[in-house]
């Protein structure tokens, strides 16, 4: 496939990192994977899951970061699990690549479908997603990778959600990054499978509106929404990241403060 797939190798974390990407098709990722993989902190031995990982920038970004964690990167897409599968063989990635494995499932089966494919039930401590969140009449595109990858069908945070909810253990954080129009339908999926969510809205720079948010939430919690203080991206009249969100981008710090009660790893 590399042969005759255009592609790039992208740093990320300052080079702590390498993945390999297609070029000018299918999803190419970026900040949002960054942010996404820095909602989780824990830094016991623990087992993570990021569906729709695509070539794996948000699974291996926290792998790359949490000593202890073991990621399992569940993509449909051959193509881009063939990405991910790749990118674990660099040189560069030697550090975590062992504690990193790629299945290729549809995260929308149900019961014994979905752990006959890879997704077992209260396995897991962590699950992030980024699924598609583009409104399928918006950005209209003839890269059918890129479709899949960038619109919704109906019901999918339904459908993505209770595949969280089924793999992971009580106690289990859900983190994912959306866009702030689907901020009911992410309430309604949770519904009673998971509480104590926090949402934060993603501004590009001070007096714009949002663009994204990011939601964690706890299996099994009945504790109360919460919003947190709101995440600007930019200063005024700047393109440079402010620093705490660059230290989000690169690594060098984590936005999770959801008390967590999942269980150790055997």
């Amino acid at each position: 496939m590399s042969g005759t797939v255009s592609e790039t190798m992208d740093a990320f974390h300052r080079g702590r990192f390498h993945i390999l990407q297609p070029k000018g098709r299918g999803h190419r990722a970026g900040m949002d994977a960054m942010l996404l993989a820095s909602l989780v902190a824990d830094d016991r031995a623990c087992r993570i899951a990021d569906l729709g990982a695509g070539a794996g920038a948000a699974g291996m970004a926290v792998a790359a970061r949490l000593e202890k964690a073991e990621v399992t990167l569940y993509e449909r897409s051959p193509e881009m699990a063939d990405f991910a599968r790749r990118s674990l063989l660099l040189p560069e990635n030697a550090a975590f690549s062992a504690r990193v494995s790629v299945c290729e499932a549809d995260v929308t089966l149900r019961a014994k479908a979905r752990v006959e494919a890879g997704l077992p039930d209260e396995h897991f401590h962590h699950v992030i997603m980024n699924p598609p969140y583009n409104d399928a009449g918006d950005r209209r595109t003839p890269d059918a990778l890129k479709a899949e990858a960038h619109a919704m069908t109906e019901g999918l945070f339904d459908e993505w959600i209770r595949t969280a909810g089924a793999i992971m253990v009580p106690g289990g954080q859900l983190s994912l990054i959306a866009r702030p129009q689907s901020v009911a339908d992410i309430i309604a999926a949770c519904g009673s499978r998971f509480g104590g969510m926090e949402i934060t809205l993603i501004h590009p720079r001070p007096g714009e509106d949002a663009v994204r948010m990011l939601v964690t939430a706890i299996k099994g919690s009945r504790a109360r929404l919460s919003f947190r203080a709101p995440l600007v991206m930019h200063e005024t009249g700047s393109h440079a990241f402010t620093t705490f969100v660059d230290d989000l981008n690169n690594g060098r710090a984590a936005y999770s403060r959801n008390v967590r009660a999942i269980r150790p790893a055997p």
